[in-house]
């Protein structure tokens, strides 16, 4: 607990694109005096933001783009203009809360997620972020990576090479100066708590020497264990309706009678910034159900962007608002408390989503730092990592083999092979290593994990930098190590075939590991294409009834790929992110030299009928394009019933990634 003071570090400010605010005194509460003598309220301003990921610099193309009222466009973007956005809207308040509902880091932008998200936490410790809830993304490396390295700036692992880079002041990282918090994420262990504080108090001046409590509540999204990118086999997500209302009742136990909820879960309301319409999804249902004593909701996750006034079950409304993504917006809440209870006024209560323009002077000093880490990035990026004697392409022979797909299939069996490291969370499970490897070069829905190709600098000598690294391979999901049965390897090796629109025969190929061998029948149907007697791990046929270590992308064993064969995995074991993982690899070899294109034959190509398959033109969009951050989370994916738990698809709705 401690005293709201507004942090004073601005040195620019500047006109603020404004929205209209939501609020009515139609909505009187019985705590309601005289409007007209609303000067005898405390007044109370929340500012907040949500899902930043990382975006110091504008996001690409359409993310930097968001439309208000009648589809007017604002260009928008970029955390030193927030800077100075911000600074005006807090000048001359009193009391000034800044806080966001989660996945502040763990993006896709280079020049903050290759220094760990470390750029991240300085510029949000400058900009005077006061707390944040835990969002699904805080938890893409680990629990102990949040808690110790990024909270209390602990190495991780090797510092300087992997995290605690100095910063644009020329000091090693020390992390956030702001707690994180969520009530609902816990172990799945015997430790069994909350992996961080589930709510926190913060007092209001509220004149002549008094002060006013408000509660916030904090909530993770739902199924965070079984999202690809934090897919965390050692941790539990509780319900957020029960949680939230254990917390709103433990908090109205101490005395507080103003409570936010700020929850990293979200809705749909409309395509306008500025209001909210026909709104659907979980957060949007929690909203009507969850405890009246919750004054207001503050959501995120589905990077979408709304301010309105839903009824709570007494019929009251409250604000419920999402304030975008990318640093689209910022959206300020309004809360008048009666001096006397400290109960919030709902009947004047307003919200309102700002537009995070680039019409105004940018904070100098926010953008110094991001400078600072643009160049450091640049150096980075151009730093020799390794040596290849041959170039890697993506480009597929007929039986669906690329040098690129090899390459990568062998990363992932020797990413599934490695150790835990000091910051990783175990889990309940052994770390065994993995006996083979596949890659979905082409899956059956959404993108390669292969990013692009690794061709050979020849002025160079064939030398391999970090950012061709990199950028080559990765969503920012890790490599899992799970047991499945060869009758399971088996069907999975069968899904890479099925009908698609024309008659044609559609090819989803899976690259398999230097260490795998199989031979389909190029004349047989869909879904008998594989003996099992033709599969070799080893130089030995596949035992459908064995069980097998297999290495995999988290989101291809949790059928986001198309495989569903993988589904009922069981012993999980979760390895480092694509990203750093596939460096480490590089960094590690000698030279990378392409090997042959020999792990998969065809039987059977001549007869009448036969048939490889087709390569979906559209599969070969890369996942760098210009126009899209990789796997966008606006764009929201069915939820598919997989791993141990499955991920979630409470009332049909979809849940994103």
């Amino acid at each position: 607990m401690r005293d709201i003071g507004r942090r004073s570090f601005f040195t620019a400010a500047g006109a603020l694109a404004t929205a209209s605010a939501i609020g009515s005194d139609a909505y009187a509460t019985g705590h309601a005096r005289d409007a007209a003598s609303a000067d005898e309220y405390v007044d109370v301003q929340l500012l907040n933001i949500t899902d930043l990921h990382g975006y110091l610099q504008a996001a690409p193309a359409a993310n930097s783009v968001i439309r208000g009222a009648h589809g007017k466009p604002y260009t928008v973007g970029g955390v030193a203009y927030m800077a100075a956005h911000l600074e005006r809207l807090r000048a001359g308040r009193r009391n000034s809360l800044f806080f966001a509902p989660g996945d502040l880091f763990s993006g896709w932008e280079f020049d903050a997620a290759s220094f760990a998200d470390e750029p991240t936490i300085e510029v949000l410790n400058t900009m005077g972020l006061d707390f944040a809830s835990a969002g699904n993304h805080e938890f893409d490396k680990s629990a102990r990576f949040l808690t110790s390295h990024m909270q209390k700036g602990d190495a991780y692992p090797v510092t300087g090479r992997d995290g605690s880079f100095r910063d644009s002041t020329g000091r090693r990282f020390r992390g956030a100066d702001f707690p994180y918090y969520s009530a609902n994420m816990v172990w799945d262990d015997e430790r069994g708590g909350t992996v961080l504080p589930p709510y926190n108090v913060e007092y209001v001046d509220a004149g002549r020497g008094r002060r006013l409590p408000i509660g916030f509540i904090h909530l993770t999204a739902l199924g965070t264990e079984n999202f690809p990118g934090s897919y965390q086999p050692g941790l539990r997500t509780l319900d957020e309706i029960a949680t939230a209302n254990r917390c709103a009742a433990e908090l109205k136990a101490r005395g507080v009678n103003a409570i936010v909820l700020s929850m990293h879960d979200g809705a749909v309301a409309g395509g306008d910034f500025e209001s909210g319409s026909n709104p659907s999804g979980p957060a949007y249902e929690l909203a009507l159900r969850v405890s009246p004593d919750i004054d207001a909701i503050v959501t995120g996750h589905w990077h979408t962007a709304f301010t309105m006034m839903v009824p709570d079950p007494d019929g009251v409304p409250r604000p419920f608002v999402e304030a975008g993504c990318y640093g689209q917006l910022i959206n300020e809440i309004n809360l008048r408390l009666d001096p006397d209870t400290g109960a919030v006024v709902r009947a004047l209560t307003t919200s309102t989503n700002h537009p995070n323009t680039r019409d105004v002077t940018p904070d100098r000093e926010v953008r110094a730092i991001t400078d600072y880490w643009a160049g450091y990035g640049a150096r980075r990026a151009a730093t020799p990592i390794g040596r290849q004697s041959g170039s890697f392409t993506r480009r597929r022979n007929a039986l669906g083999e690329s040098t690129m797909g090899n390459l990568v299939a062998d990363w992932a069996l020797w990413a599934g092979r490695q150790p835990h490291g000091p910051m990783d969370d175990p889990g309940g499970y052994r770390n065994i290593p993995a006996e083979l490897a596949v890659i979905a070069v082409a899956p059956r829905v959404g993108q390669a994990i292969i990013g692009g190709d690794l061709v050979r600098d020849e002025a160079s000598d064939g030398t391999v930098t970090f950012g061709q690294a990199w950028h080559a391979v990765g969503f920012g999901d890790p490599i899992m190590t799970v047991t499945v049965t060869g009758a399971q390897i088996h069907d999975a090796l069968e899904e890479q075939w099925a009908p698609v629109a024309g008659g044609l025969l559609g090819f989803a190929p899976l690259a398999v590991s230097g260490n795998v061998h199989y031979t389909f029948d190029a004349a047989g149907p869909v879904g008998r294409r594989v003996n099992p007697d033709a599969v070799f791990v080893n130089g030995t046929a596949l035992d459908p009834r064995r069980r097998y270590r297999l290495a995999a992308p988290s989101y291809t064993l949790i059928n986001q790929d198309g495989y569903s064969a993988f589904g009922g995995f069981t012993e999980p074991v979760r390895h480092t992110r694509d990203f750093e993982s596939f460096v480490e690899f590089v960094r590690g070899r000698r030279e990378l030299a392409p090997a042959p294109l020999n792990r998969v034959s065809a039987v059977n190509t001549k007869l009448p009928g036969a048939r490889i398959g087709t390569v979906p033109g559209w599969h070969q969009q890369s996942k760098a394009a210009a126009d899209a951050v990789p796997r966008p989370e606006a764009a929201l994916r069915a939820a598919s019933a997989a791993g141990l738990r499955g991920l979630r698809a409470a009332g049909g709705f979809r849940v994103p990634c």
